[in-house]
């Protein structure tokens, strides 16, 4: 399995992120519904595989809910998405090496925030809800179980939950630039990404299906919801865009003008 060295995954990262900050609206839009489409699955599986397991096998269905949950991530960097959490790094990447307007940033994140929550939505309501997937046991009290250990997390924890849970998964998506194979990016994706959903980090994408789910069954509120987004999505950002981005501009300035 071959695979790029540090200095290279930045060069890489580089064009990543000026591509993505050109990329046409009407680009932008159905690969930002298929990545919140494709995390909200890998959510989906996740609570799926866990919550069929005895419940006395409390750390082990934790795990094994951790080790399918990257399904969402693979897809979106093999079949194609446009990711938040992924764009919080990428396209600041470019823009601190100056090869991106600033502005962009904002634009980039608005619209694939609205992108993602769409297609999260439509996994939560159609599948989850509709198709009663997430509403019947003994899934329904999986769901709500992680649903309420987030939604009970003050500002600051949640905060704080988002930095270190974008920090794995941009970290990730920096891996991932730097595979040669197939192979080498499966795992470069697998492992960050379990194990943040194994520390029980807080993602915004896959918040976009975990707590719509839950108000779909009647057991949570769109203010919840909002006081919960906030401090999850503000602590992706930093995570993403300073312990990712911002370290590795520092390291490799030199080398990328």
């Amino acid at each position: 399995m071959g695979f790029a060295k540090p200095n290279e995954i930045a060069r890489r990262t580089l064009q990543a992120g000026l591509k993505k900050a050109g990329m046409p609206l009407a680009t932008q839009l159905p690969l930002g519904f298929a990545a919140g489409a494709f995390i909200a699955l890998g959510f989906l599986l996740s609570i799926r595989i866990s919550g069929g397991l005895p419940p006395e096998w409390a750390g082990f269905r934790g795990f094994m809910g951790a080790a399918v949950f990257p399904l969402g991530l693979i897809l979106c960097l093999v079949a194609g998405g446009e990711l938040l959490t992924g764009n919080m790094m990428a396209v600041p990447f470019a823009c601190f090496a100056g090869r991106a307007p600033y502005w962009r940033i904002a634009l980039n994140w608005i619209v694939i925030t609205i992108s993602n929550f769409a297609g999260a939505l439509f996994v939560a309501y159609v599948f989850g809800h509709l198709g009663g997937m997430t509403e019947h046991e003994p899934y329904l009290t999986q769901m709500l179980a992680l649903t309420h250990a987030k939604l009970g997390e003050d500002f600051v924890e949640a905060f704080i939950s988002g930095i270190g849970c974008n920090w794995l998964v941009s970290l990730a998506v920096w891996m991932a630039y730097g595979s040669e194979d197939g192979g080498g990016l499966v795992l470069a994706v697998w492992f960050p990404t379990m194990a943040f959903v194994a520390l029980g980090f807080q993602h915004v994408v896959a918040n976009m299906f975990l707590i719509p789910a839950a108000i779909f069954a009647g057991q949570a509120t769109w203010a919840q919801y909002a006081t919960n987004f906030i401090p999850v999505f503000l602590g992706n950002a930093v995570g993403g865009s300073m312990f990712v981005a911002g370290i590795y501009r520092l390291a490799y300035r030199k080398e990328l003008h």
